[in-house]
C-alpha cells in the first residue's frame, strides 16, 4: 500500500502506516517545527515542506491518502442550498488530489464538532465534495479512551473506496468502521433502510446535527447513533504514564499556590476526567485541578491548556512534555529535537497513531479483498492478515 500524507504534523498517520509496512511516497506540512520533527524520524525524502498550494502538483499516484485537516469556513456562494462551496480553501487541496490521482482510499480525521458546525452546512460540504468524485464514504466518532489512551479525545474519521466503475449507478458502501456487533442496535427500520437504500436522504437535505456514525454515497447518505463500540479497549488512567521523577520546573510557583484555596472541591469525573476542584463551576479553566485516576481531557495545540494542574501525591504540577507524547501514543522522545515549550502544541495537534492504526486496519482487512482480483487477493494473504 503505498501512501500519500497531507497536513503530515509530526507523523500521526505515518507512525501507523510504517507499523503496517505501508509505503509513504510523499508528505507535506507547512509548519516548520513539525517538519523538523518529521524529518528527524522518517527522513527528508518524502517531505515536502511548505504551503500545500506550492507542492500539490508534485503528488505521485498512490493507494491511499491520509490527511488530518484544518476546519476553515466555506463559502456561502456558488453550490445549492444545503451545502456549500469549499473552492479556495485547504480542504479543497484534498479534493483536488483525489480528483487527480484518484487513490483507492482515502482516511480523513477532524474534531468532533466537524458534525455540527453552521448547523450541519460544513460536513455536508465535505460529503458532497468528496461523493462527487466518485467515492463511498463512511464516518465514525472515535475516542482515544477506546484504544487505551488515558484521554478523552473525539475525533471524526471518514474512510473514502473508489467506486467500481462497473457499479456506477449502484449505492452499495462496504461498512468498515462498524462491526455486526456496533450495527445490531440499529432499529428493524433503520436496517432496512440500510440494506435497500429508499430510505437514505439526498445530502443538502441534512439536519443541524450528524450522527456519530454514517454513510454517504451518490449524493446521498444514512445516519444513526452507535453507542456501542465492540473493538473497545480498556480505558488507562493518567496515573499509567506518568515519569517516575519529575523536575520541579512542572511545579505551581508560589503565585499559583496562593488561589488555590479559593478553589471549590468537585471530586467527580467528567467524561472520565477526574476532576478536584475548580472555580466558578469550571468557568475559569485555568483554576482546575484535574486528578491522576481519571484520564486527560482532549490535549490542544492551544498553549494556554499546556498549563492544566494535576494532583500528583503531594505535588500539584503541570503534566512533563514526556507524559503529554504517552497521552498521544507517541515514543517519549518524538519530539526532542524541538524546545520542551514547543512539544506541546506539535503533540496536542497530532492524530494519536493507535486511532489513525485502527483505522488503517479496517481498509486493510475489508477493502483490499473487495477490490482486488482473487489473483491479487491470493498473492496478499499474509499482507493481508497481518492487522
Amino acid at each position: 500500500m503505498n501512501t500519500v500524507e497531507l497536513f503530515s504534523g509530526i507523523g500521526g498517520f505515518r507512525l501507523a502506516a510504517d507499523r503496517r509496512s505501508f509505503r509513504t511516497l510523499w508528505a507535506n506540512d507547512v509548519c516548520s517545527k513539525a517538519c523538523a520533527v518529521y524529518r528527524a524520524r522518517f527522513g527528508d525524502g518524502e517531505l515536502r515542506e511548505g504551503d500545500v498550494h506550492e507542492h500539490v502538483e508534485s503528488v505521485p499516484a498512490h493507494d491511499l491518502l491520509t490527511a488530518g485537516f484544518p476546519c476553515e469556513p466555506f463559502s456561502s456562494a456558488g453550490k445549492k442550498e444545503g451545502v456549500r462551496d469549499p473552492r479556495g480553501t485547504l480542504f479543497q487541496m484534498i479534493v483536488n488530489v483525489l480528483k487527480v490521482r484518484q487513490p483507492r482510499f482515502f482516511i480523513l480525521e477532524n474534531v468532533k464538532r466537524l458534525l455540527t458546525m453552521e448547523n450541519g452546512l460544513h460536513f455536508a460540504t465535505i460529503l458532497s465534495s468528496l461523493a462527487e468524485l466518485n467515492y463511498d464514504i463512511e464516518w465514525r466518532l472515535l475516542n482515544a479512551m477506546q484504544f487505551s489512551l488515558p484521554q478523552n479525545r473525539q475525533r471524526v474519521f471518514l474512510i473514502g473506496v473508489l467506486r467500481d466503475s462497473r457499479k456506477a449507478d449502484t449505492r452499495d458502501p462496504c461498512i468498515r468502521l462498524a462491526s455486526d456487533a456496533d450495527l445490531s442496535e440499529l432499529s428493524e427500520r433503520q436496517r432496512d433502510t440500510l440494506a435497500d437504500g429508499a430510505g437514505w436522504a439526498p445530502v443538502e437535505k441534512h439536519a443541524a446535527r450528524f450522527s456519530n456514525w454514517g454513510l454517504a454515497s451518490l449524493g446521498s447518505f444514512f445516519t444513526a447513533d452507535l453507542e456501542g463500540f465492540s473493538e473497545q479497549s480498556e480505558s488507562m488512567p493518567v496515573r499509567t504514564i506518568l515519569q517516575s521523577a519529575v523536575a520541579d520546573d512542572f511545579d505551581f510557583t508560589e503565585a499559583t499556590l496562593k488561589w488555590l484555596p479559593n478553589n471549590t472541591e468537585v471530586n467527580k469525573y467528567v467524561g472520565g476526567v477526574e476532576i478536584l476542584s475548580n472555580q466558578a463551576g469550571g468557568a475559569r479553566m485555568g483554576y482546575t485541578i484535574f486528578g491522576i485516576n481519571g484520564v486527560a481531557p482532549t490535549l490542544t495545540s492551544t498553549t494556554s491548556r499546556h498549563y492544566e494542574r494535576y494532583k500528583v501525591g503531594d505535588r500539584y504540577r503541570r503534566l512533563t512534555n514526556i507524559e503529554y507524547a504517552r497521552i498521544q501514543g507517541f515514543p517519549d522522545d518524538h519530539c526532542r529535537e524541538i524546545s520542551v515549550y514547543d512539544q506541546y502544541a506539535l503533540i496536542g495537534n497530532a492524530a494519536p497513531p493507535a486511532m489513525t492504526g485502527w483505522v488503517m486496519g479496517r481498509i486493510g482487512l475489508r477493502g483490499i479483498r473487495a477490490h482486488e482480483t482473487p489473483q491479487k487477493t491470493k498473492q496478499r494473504t499474509l499482507f493481508d492478515y497481518a492487522y
